[in-house]
């Protein structure tokens, strides 16, 4: 990646941000701080991506992410810079379970992501025989990792399958619908792949990572939700952004990008469906931009792309996602009893049909002071290369949730509402080698001033990983290379991995 300034220079002039979801939101939000004029052009008729908010029986929910990691600060910080700070609310309860080996035990603690400092730990959920593997951790020798290694490979190598199988893949499993004996242990958990270079011994890692989050004295919660739903994020930044005289522009895909000779970028909005790219198209809109932000998924990035930066956009087009459902079912909270906590994961090894279920009334307090006669609660449904459940329709991914959460919990009462919400090809793959492939595509990239790309496909699915691309690609546009360096080297963790609980 280049080192020089871009033409841009600290005076960023007209920039347009391709995409409307949480990332490309802050990163016109940040673009505004630093002077310039912002055109933000979304394809579908919404903002907020993957952030949404919704209705169910009367009570606000969400149909997408329903957390923010606190423990970062890149989305608190921006949810309050847009007037959220008082509506930001810890979950009510922290305490889960796992359904595994038949029954819901609780979600042990002290591990970072699933991986124990010391067998003892998952006491109750691991058998006897997959205890006894933990403890030969000490005198295995050391596993070397080389550039990146998969967390299930590693980890099962170390402690054994049953440490993946019924901890690691549900906890990972949460966060990419993925596979974790696919997913980079550099990409989705870099604290533990920085401390298992370092160690012979894997549960000496841990242990490390645990004394040093205890001696750092980390305090506050390690999540935080918003009242009204996590899914008012992107519309309060929407808003903030459009009052400091920003344009968003919904329903208007971008269909061509291409350089100009003279310096600057030229981007064709709209066209429709028989004039895609062609500036002619009645409904086409052509704008001159001094720079660009690209924040939507990888495939669509990879075809705009591919015109100016073709070496880009073949490490984009190899980007792989993973589909998948959630299922929102809302009840009389006089019908229903349900075990302690805050829901529960499932380990894909036992065979059942959901991943996990959240008992969204009990996690998130707002949501039961304002219905208190409703309780709600959701199930989410496939993961990575689990395509014939999402083919199902509605009806029955109900149906299969009320078994599964039936089976788990008792429930047996009928829903008086059911939502099901969709995300196909929702959640990008960190497989082995991703942050290569990141440098690659931000190597060539570097080649072509005045264009930046941020979202969940780089650095760290969660929302403050998105927040912190968005920053870093404006730093970039401004010609400061530092942040996006950052980032490539040192991905954003998108979930807490238990250190010090």
């Amino acid at each position: 990646m280049s080192g020089s300034p871009s033409d841009v220079g600290r005076d960023a002039g007209h920039v347009v941000v391709i995409g409307a979801g949480i990332a490309g939101l802050a990163a016109a939000h940040g673009l505004l701080d630093r002077g310039a004029r912002v055109t933000v052009l979304e394809a579908s008729e919404r903002v907020g991506g993957k952030l949404l908010p919704g209705e169910i029986a009367g009570a606000r929910v969400d149909l997408g992410a329903e957390s923010i990691l606190a423990r970062r600060p890149e989305a608190v910080a921006l949810a309050r810079q847009v007037g959220l700070a008082d509506r930001l609310q810890p979950p009510a309860t922290a305490t889960a379970s796992l359904w595994t080996r038949g029954a819901l035990r609780p979600m042990p603690k002290g591990h970072v992501m699933g991986v124990p400092g010391t067998a003892s730990a998952l006491a109750g959920v691991l058998s006897d025989e997959g205890l006894a593997r933990i403890e030969r951790d000490a005198d295995l020798p050391r596993t070397e990792i080389g550039d990146d290694v998969a967390v299930g490979e590693y980890v099962a190598a170390r402690l054994g399958r049953e440490v993946v199988d019924r901890l690691v893949e549900p906890l990972l499993g949460g966060v990419y619908a993925g596979d974790a004996y696919r997913i980079s242990m550099r990409s989705a958990v870099p604290q533990l792949f920085e401390a298992a270079r370092t160690h012979a011994s894997l549960t000496e890692a841990v242990r490390g990572i645990q004394e040093r989050a205890a001696a750092a004295g980390q305090t506050g919660p390690v999540f935080m939700g918003i009242q009204g739903g996590v899914g008012r994020l992107p519309l309060a930044v929407a808003e903030s952004v459009r009052a400091r005289g920003a344009e968003i522009l919904t329903r208007t895909p971008v269909t061509e990008l291409r350089r100009q000779a003279a310096g600057g970028w030229r981007v064709v909005a709209g066209g429709g469906a028989g004039g895609a790219g062609s500036a002619e198209a009645a409904d086409a809109r052509v704008l001159h931009a001094d720079a660009v932000v690209v924040a939507v998924p990888a495939p669509v990035a990879a075809g705009l792309l591919r015109a100016e930066a073709p070496e880009a956009a073949a490490e984009l087009a190899a980007v792989e996602y993973a589909s998948m459902a959630l299922v929102t079912l809302a009840y009389r909270r006089a019908d229903v009893t349900l075990p302690e906590g805050s829901g529960f994961l499932v380990p894909p090894v036992d065979g059942r049909t959901i991943k996990a279920s959240t008992f969204a009334s009990r996690k998130w307090g707002w949501i039961a002071d304002e219905n208190p006669d409703l309780l709600v609660l959701r199930t989410s449904v496939g993961r990575y290369g689990e395509t014939a459940i999402l083919e199902r329709d509605d009806a029955h991914l109900v149906e299969v949730s009320r078994t599964d959460l039936h089976e788990a919990t008792g429930l047996s009462a009928v829903p008086l509402e059911t939502r099901v919400t969709r995300w196909d090809d929702g959640l990008p793959q960190y497989p082995v080698g991703h942050h290569a492939r990141v440098a690659r595509l931000r190597e060539h990239l570097g080649k072509l001033p005045g264009l930046a790309v941020c979202g969940a496909a780089y650095d760290g699915v969660g929302i403050p990983a998105c927040v912190a691309s968005a920053a870093a690609a404006v730093d970039q546009i401004h010609g400061d290379l530092r942040a996006v360096r950052r980032l490539t080297a040192h991905p954003v963790q998108s979930l807490h991995g238990g250190a010090g609980e």
